[in-house]
């Protein structure tokens, strides 16, 4: 009887342990439903679902409460942003929010079952950083890491607080503070840095600075394994300091490859560390100590590449730069992943013969103009996620190709490619414009075939005005035809162009204007007379 006994109150405590663990599993998801949607405090009951190969969310309603199942907090709340998008006909955008109060929850009549046919539903590019995030505090990222949240994404870039990383390795080095200071950049050029395009540009940084961004990066990375939202960190790839072999005579006789300059004369760019020298391993090791002592060790995917955009390759193995940097990745933080970014010419394809493939994944980042998954045969069968910039440098203008985003998509998902096609993304230099296009890229995670644009924009007129308006819905149908839509030349290709088109009177004074910024266009492809005509639309409603 005593053993009897003793094992029932076994089994009693598991149970409560065991119902505990549960409650805490979504504990962020129902912090955030509070914070953006008070109205439904103590309204939602949430459930886990059983893991499976891939993310799925349940809604219904049972006495006057919602009830919100799913595998992880990611689906969690994007079921909750589901229901407030197609029941309370409400939104959380770029730029606005139509939340209101609600006395009661509307009622889900059947049960809705949403699963994601992707595993990866992935945001931000290195220059949104810089172009949209430079400076924020953590009551931004608060907001931010709520959107993302609610979108579904479950993998993020996230390289801030490297500086402070970098910092301690080249002091560890033998480099001075001051000299370790000159090496990293201004808050407002940290991408181009990561990206091996220039070094100490818009520096020094203070340490007090540096330590500032990476306690707000602690914060972030918390929020982000609460949410169960991946970061993806920067990775050591052979980048260092164009002068390690003048500052420290340990690397005097190390093989330091110049990479000489970016764009104009003024940017210098960092050097790389020949991989075949004894050194490289010496100091990949400093740097992914120094990260673990930072944000922990417990990081499974990193980012950064070498020659993203240009540099010197002549005399280097390529591919035993690939094997090296994968290598050392691997010893520090085994299993992880190593994320590569589809631009231009690469990922090269000398550089993908020295990886794994299975410790490997792609961001094919133009795919408003381009389709190199295809051209490049699924990147060599890699695994890849599909995404698009769509906005260059934060410049604000009406542009989203939106129909060739799903044509895209599904595309590749039904090709002799679709088994690499792994996840769907946004990419953009900056995030706070065109919210239909991010609304529609996150949308199509989580559907299985490819929905008809103009029933999406229907729903989508819905949730962000708040209810069907005749007048908004046609303006809408105009705008995906002109601003919105997704232009061809005579051979069926995408006409080339950088994010929206721009205007004049934006443009810097001069007597011989003609791009109002380096890359951009004045160029309209679209009928302008047409547009007008959802303007007037837009505006009687």
């Amino acid at each position: 009887m005593r053993s009897f006994n003793k094992q029932v109150c076994v089994l009693i405590f598991f149970l409560i342990g065991f119902q505990n663990v549960k409650a805490q599993i979504f504990k962020e998801v129902v912090a955030l439903t509070e914070r953006v949607a008070p109205f439904t405090k103590n309204k939602i009951v949430f459930i886990e679902l059983p893991k499976s190969l891939n993310d799925r969310f349940e809604l219904y309603t049972k006495n006057n409460k919602l009830y919100i199942l799913a595998t992880s907090s990611s689906a969690a709340a994007m079921g909750f942003n589901h229901y407030l998008n197609h029941y309370c006909y409400q939104s959380i955008s770029r730029g606005a929010n139509t939340i209101k109060y609600l006395t009661a929850l509307p009622i889900v009549n059947r049960k809705v079952v949403v699963e994601t046919p992707f595993q990866y539903r992935y945001a931000l590019n290195y220059c949104t950083y810089n172009y949209s995030m430079s400076f924020y505090k953590w009551e931004d990222w608060e907001k931010e890491l709520d959107w993302m949240a609610l979108n579904g994404v479950n993998i993020m870039l996230a390289p801030m607080g490297t500086e402070l990383v970098w910092y301690n390795t080249l002091i560890k080095l033998g480099y001075t503070s001051e000299e370790a200071k000159a090496f990293i950049p201004g808050p407002a050029f940290t991408a181009w840095w990561l990206m091996g395009n220039l070094e100490g540009w818009g520096g020094p940084n203070s340490l007090q600075l540096m330590q500032l961004q990476s306690n707000i990066q602690k914060k972030v990375l918390s929020r982000m394994k609460d949410l169960q939202i991946e970061p993806i960190l920067q990775g050591f790839y052979g980048m260092v300091p164009h002068d390690l072999n003048k500052k420290v005579a340990a690397f005097k006789d190390a093989q330091i490859i110049d990479q000489g300059k970016w764009v104009s004369t003024e940017f210098t760019r960092p050097a790389i560390l020949a991989p075949t020298n004894d050194k490289f391993n010496a100091v990949a090791d400093v740097y992914y100590s120094e990260l673990k002592k930072l944000y922990g060790s417990d990081i499974k995917y990193f980012g950064g590449e070498p020659f993203h955009e240009g540099g010197k390759k002549a005399g280097v193995d390529i591919t035993a730069v690939a094997k090296s940097v994968q290598h050392v990745m691997q010893k520090n933080f085994p299993n992880s992943t190593w994320v590569l970014q589809g631009w231009q010419n690469n990922p090269a394809d000398a550089l993908l013969a020295g990886l794994k493939k299975e410790n490997t994944l792609i961001i094919e980042l133009f795919g408003e103009n381009t389709s190199n998954w295809e051209q490049r045969k699924g990147y060599g069968n890699t695994n890849f996620i599909w995404s698009n910039v769509s906005n260059f440098g934060e410049k604000n203008g009406l542009y989203g190709r939106l129909q060739r985003f799903l044509d895209e998509v599904y595309r590749a998902k039904q090709s002799p490619y679709g088994n690499y096609l792994k996840g769907v993304g946004i990419i953009p230099e900056g995030l706070n414009n065109n919210p239909v296009a991010y609304d529609l890229m996150l949308d199509i995670t989580w559907r299985e075939n490819k929905p008809n644009l103009d029933k999406w924009i229907l729903d989508y007129t819905n949730y962000r005005y708040g209810s069907y308006n005749k007048d908004v819905v046609e303006a809408w149908k105009v705008f995906i035809k002109t601003v919105y839509s997704s232009p061809v030349d005579e051979k069926g290709k995408p006409i080339f162009q950088e994010g929206p088109s721009e205007s004049i009177y934006c443009a810097r004074p001069s007597l011989k204007v003609n791009p109002v910024s380096s890359w951009g266009t004045r160029t309209r492809n679209y009928d302008i007379n047409l547009f007008k005509n959802g303007v007037a639309l837009f505006v009687k409603a």
